[in-house]
């Protein structure tokens, strides 16, 4: 056993001595190991054995640990499914199927009993495995720096933490300490079958690599202590830019600002997407492609449709935002103004109306068409206008557009188009389009909000009437 046994128990696996830590345990050399470790270390634990059913004398390897637990004089739970079937039924390899279960039942036990951890005997050689693993699906750095100490499987539990205290001992370690302190492992005989990726990995590849290097598994133990490091750092930079760049989020949306997002760096980018998915989708698996989709969306910024990402999940850009969102998201409609009445709205100057979201248009007379003037031309916002009244009713009508509208956009020097190309010509959200308020004077569109006006009601220099209208924002809410 290490010299720095407490060291690591303590300092990188985050235990104390006074809180139950359930300790997963198949009977191997790798389990007992880490069982008597926390034993004679002085924390206390409850074993828990998960039987797989995948072969007929799994039963009496549970009835083994049993006994183990009860010469101890330690708790023990006992539970186990029909593994294959569960795979079958889902889809999934066999290998992924036997995680899943063992794992909701050991951290459903600790939810149970308040336990402070679960403890797993994962190796060095399990490291080194795993990241091959990784490595052969094209992982990136999370992937490659391999398993830590102590981590958070959000998939099964968000709170409660997974502990590998063994990670810094090779297998034959363990199997050395089980000797000296009494315990007889039993060998899972499917540890030798070629059926399963990582045993073709642990019986055929680790063995072939290291005629090319003898000390490979060292080597990719040290690869695996600096990759850690490199990915603290990562972490630290994508904490940063998570802060700058996004905008709200909550638990089916998150939202970017699509300038500042644009302006990292792609390896950045990348990064920021899987996090904002793995907190929407907790284990989501991500592939490159899958990543290289959004990456294209975010710096295309003619492209404004929505991408299929993964797990029901879909990007999507609207005006200077990024959405990664699921795909029943209720999405937020204070980010413009919407009308959402069945029915037109009467307008009267001055005056003011409600829109949906907190969002409301005022209007009223500028009695000095000079200083209108001036204004209108320093203007920059365009949820603001002042039009040339001379030929204007006294009252107007907001409402949302109709089949076959037509608009003559300020610029266009009178000429006109449909509403609809004008939308689409000034990237407005599709989403927004079906109930962004239009202000009319009958029939004729005086003012799209946030765009342009009609340009016969501009004002000229022989204006003398003069009628202002602005759409405002909700208020910010003020966080204390």
């Amino acid at each position: 056993m290490p010299e720095n046994i407490e060291t690591i128990l303590r300092d990188e696996c985050g235990l104390v001595k006074d809180r139950l830590i359930i300790v997963g345990v198949s009977g191997g050399p790798d389990s007992l190991c880490l069982m008597e470790t926390l034993r004679q270390a002085g924390y206390p634990i409850l074993i828990a054995h998960f039987d797989h059913q995948l072969r007929a004398e799994s039963a009496e390897d549970a009835r083994t640990v049993e006994k183990i637990a009860a010469r101890l004089m330690l708790g023990c739970v006992i539970d186990g499914a029909d593994v294959r079937a569960h795979a079958d039924q889902e889809k999934i390899s066999i290998e992924e199927a036997a995680r899943n279960l063992r794992y909701r039942f050991m951290f459903k036990l600790a939810r149970e009993r308040n336990a402070q951890a679960v403890a797993v005997g994962h190796t060095a050689d399990d490291q080194v495995e795993t990241v091959l693993m990784h490595f052969l699906r094209g992982s990136a750095l999370t992937g490659l720096k391999g398993m830590a100490y102590r981590s958070l499987l959000k998939i099964f539990d968000s709170q409660i933490p997974i502990v590998r205290p063994l990670l810094n001992m090779w297998r034959e370690e363990t199997v050395v300490y089980c000797a000296v302190n009494g315990l007889r492992p039993h060998y899972d005989s499917t540890n030798d079958s070629l059926n399963f990726q990582r045993n073709r990995i642990r019986h055929l590849l680790i063995p072939n690599l290291e005629s090319y290097n003898p000390k490979f598994r060292e080597a990719v133990l040290r690869m695996t202590e600096l990759l850690k490091g490199d990915h603290a750092f990562l972490m630290e930079t994508l904490e940063n830019a998570w802060r700058d760049t996004v905008t709200a989020m909550d638990e089916e949306i998150v939202t970017f600002d699509s300038d500042l997002l644009s302006k990292h760096a792609v390896g950045l980018q990348r990064n920021l997407v899987k996090h904002a998915m793995q907190i929407l989708r907790p284990g989501v698996d991500l592939s490159f492609s899958v990543l290289e989709r959004a990456i294209r969306l975010i710096n295309d910024d003619t492209n404004s449709a929505r991408v299929d990402l993964k797990g029901g999940l879909r990007i999507f850009r609207e005006l200077n935002q990024i959405h990664i969102c699921t795909a029943g998201a209720e999405l937020p409609i204070n980010l413009w103004p919407q009308l959402t009445v069945a029915e037109s709205l009467s307008v009267t100057v001055p005056g003011q109306v409600a829109l949906a979201g907190g969002w409301k248009l005022t209007c009223e007379r500028w009695r000095i068409p000079a200083l209108a003037k001036e204004q209108a031309e320093r203007n920059e916002d365009q949820f603001q206008v002042w039009l040339d009244a001379e030929n204007l009713p006294e009252s107007f009508e907001l409402r949302t557009r109709r089949q076959g509208d037509r608009f003559s956009p300020f610029g266009m020097d009178g000429h006109s188009q449909k509403l609809s190309d004008f939308f689409v010509n000034e990237k407005m959200p599709q989403r927004a389009r079906d109930h962004w308020p239009l202000l009319c004077a009958g029939n004729e569109i005086l003012w799209v909000p946030g765009y342009r006006s009609a340009h016969p009601y501009r004002l000229k220099a022989a204006s003398q009437k003069v009628i202002y209208f602005s759409v405002t924002r909700p208020p910010e809410k003020v966080t204390e």
